[in-house]
């Protein structure tokens, strides 16, 4: 891969990310704080921990492919209680490191094997693309969470 090529890749997945980005916006706009922090279950995640969670691997991730070091507590993550504009100013922060991450990555970041935790090294591409279907998967978690908080009786 070269230089163009990487580029290419990593505007694919800035559009990709920062559209999840726009609907978790959506979603937490004009949420009230118990909206935002209800769980449909003792052992299920609110809306807000699911954008908080999927931030800190995104950031991660990232973070990871490019061999810079990160620190995260994602314990926290799921014990996350937050208003509405308070998830929307990490959106936007997430959106700038995303893009200062993004526009910085080499062909390397994406052919060579990255480390990440404790997790078996894979190239920066398969990170960055496991990391994709998992923002979308919470993406819809956190739709169908809202389906749920809307439909209680």
């Amino acid at each position: 891969m070269d230089d163009a090529g990487a580029k290419t890749i990593a505007t694919t997945i800035g559009t990709l990310l920062h559209s999840v980005h726009d609907q978790m916006r959506e979603h937490a706009r004009g949420m009230d704080h118990g909206t935002l922090n209800w769980k449909p279950l003792p052992q299920a995640n609110s809306v807000a921990v699911l954008i908080v969670h999927t931030l800190g691997a995104e950031r991660d991730m990232i973070r990871a492919a490019r061999l810079l070091p990160t620190e995260r507590d994602r314990e926290s993550e799921f014990r996350a209680e937050a208003e509405a504009a308070d998830l929307l100013a990490l959106l936007d922060q997430a959106d700038r490191e995303l893009d200062e991450n993004l526009g910085a990555l080499t062909a390397a970041d994406l052919t060579e094997l990255r480390p990440r935790g404790d997790r078996p090294p894979r190239t920066g591409l398969e990170w960055l693309l496991m990391n994709y279907g998992h923002a979308r998967e919470h993406l819809a978690q956190i739709e169908l969470t809202k389906q749920l908080y809307d439909s209680r009786t």
